[in-house]
């Protein structure tokens, strides 16, 4: 320590010698006269690093004491009070978990472009979407509908809370953290097509409104939130990681209130396109409302959808403090990577099962109390066995377990998915009812249907629910909500 005593000393004389000729103000010359000193004598400034020195006492290095013997702080809760959605079949989280309960599906044949040449010709198509009362409408024409989505799910949710009308927020706490799997993909494709052309035809705004971030941004812009501001881009896992880091800001103490989930709108033909080459599309046409089958045997792909889930997230002091209504309480969570293959699941299931098993040690929850899982689901041949076979290895022992996949009636929403999910969770803990599974008519080989829903909606007081999403790559999320006590 004496050395380093000696050091630092020593750099605290050199850095006072080199600005001496500066301002007193400033460790960086300003005026004229300090110019011309530093052509006549060469004097280098000091470097960043160095003059950073200054500020560090020796004595303070050698003194600080580690704070070993302080208490350790309560953890800070989240809970859930707000909720947004735009979805097939509702854009406020009533209407889309009514119609969920109801068995309706969202799946219809595409309308947005002429898909007669395509193998897949059905989609979970928003129909009637309009921003009115919430972009303005010199935004709405520019935007890329991923963005509109984000948007208008947003701000509802931030309304459903009476979050809006709240005089006493404090913006520099509250943050924006939506993410998306494809961002802006029409925008993008429209300006290479104008690319085609000439690039003076493209749409000066073609770069900022396709990234995945700039929905964040401008929602953020829009409210004055000055706090975490970002997204998050893991295919389909895209809205678990999402809500998991936000809630995680808000635990640290870096925010109180977090607008977080995930938006897609990928329904034109370069999205279709994409995913028919991947082999990945239902090709049910001719019967579309029963394309999207999850564990039946007849099942051939997942069928894609569009939309936004937005949830607010609160401490619970602080949602206490403004009066809020909570809807739930948010438990935790987990993320794993399969490390195995980009579209393909792990044989074994072995990074579905890590993910949950974490994220129960996470939140401090055990396996029994899980008696509500909304599942991943997507109605692919692989996906769903190892998954189901994942969930029996964790929970097999529950009694309770039951089991059901949104996806069934609406498709997959691709990076919104799992916030879709999220709020048809929150939505199961409120209301006491679980949506049924559609479509299982003819369970797959090796799937014992004890813990699944079967074709109508079903009583269950929800004690823990859990909503998994996996994405290309091997992304596996799991998160965990509960009434709140």
């Amino acid at each position: 320590m004496a050395a380093s005593s000696v050091m630092c000393t020593w750099i605290v004389a050199a850095c006072m010698s080199i600005s001496s000729s500066s301002s007193p103000n400033s460790l960086f010359p300003s005026s004229s006269k300090s110019k011309r000193s530093l052509s006549t004598t060469r004097r280098r400034r000091p470097l960043p690093g160095v003059a950073m020195a200054i500020a560090i006492q020796p004595s303070s290095m050698e003194t600080t004491p580690l704070s070993k013997n302080k208490p350790p702080t309560k953890q800070r809760r989240v809970v859930v009070t707000g909720m947004g959605v735009e979805t097939p079949i509702g854009n406020t989280p009533d209407q889309f978990y009514n119609n969920l309960l109801q068995g309706v599906s969202g799946i219809t044949p595409i309308e947005a472009f002429d898909c007669s040449n395509y193998p897949t010709r059905i989609a979970g198509e928003i129909k009637n979407f309009s921003t009115d009362g919430w972009v303005a409408p010199k935004l709405a024409k520019r935007m890329d509908r991923f963005m509109l989505y984000m948007l208008t799910a947003g701000k509802k949710a931030l309304a459903d809370a009476g979050a809006d009308e709240y005089d006493e927020m404090d913006k520099t706490r509250c943050g924006v953290l939506i993410g998306s799997a494809m961002g802006g993909m029409k925008v993008f494709n429209d300006a290479i097509e104008a690319l085609r052309v000439s690039y003076r035809k493209m749409n000066p705004f073609c770069v900022p409104f396709a990234t995945t971030n700039m929905g964040s941004a401008m929602l953020a812009m829009d409210l004055g939130w000055m706090g975490p501001n970002y997204s998050i881009s893991t295919a389909c896992a895209t809205s678990n990681f999402c809500i998991l880091n936000a809630a995680n800001h808000i635990i640290r103490g870096e925010a109180d209130m977090m607008l977080c989930g995930g938006s897609d709108a990928v329904i034109i033909p370069i999205g279709l396109g994409g995913f028919v080459a991947c082999r990945a599309l239902s090709e049910r046409n001719t019967d579309p409302a029963k394309a999207s089958r999850p564990w039946d045997s007849g099942r051939d792909g997942f069928v894609m959808g569009e939309g936004a889930g937005v949830l607010l997230l609160e401490e619970l002091e602080h949602a206490k403090k403004r009066g809020a209504k909570i809807y739930a309480e948010f438990l935790g969570g987990s993320f794993t990577c399969d490390a195995y293959h980009m579209t393909e699941p792990h044989p074994q299931g072995a990074g579905v099962i890590l993910c949950i098993e974490k994220a129960l040690a996470q939140a401090g929850v055990s396996r029994e109390d899980v008696n509500y899982i909304n599942a991943h689901a997507t109605s692919t041949p692989a996906g769903d066995l190892k998954e189901y076979h994942a969930l029996l290895h964790c929970f097999g022992n529950n009694q309770e377990l039951r089991v059901n996949s949104t996806k069934s009636m609406i498709g997959h929403l691709l990076g919104a998915a799992g916030a879709v999910e999220a709020v048809a969770t929150v939505q199961a803990i409120r209301t006491g009812w679980i949506h049924p599974n559609i479509n299982l008519e003819n369970p797959d080989e090796g799937v014992d249907t004890k813990v699944l829903v079967g074709s109508t909606k079903e009583r269950l007081k929800v004690k823990v629910g859990l909503s998994n999403s996996f994405g290309f790559g091997g992304h596996n999320s799991s998160i965990l909500f509960a009434p709140f006590q």
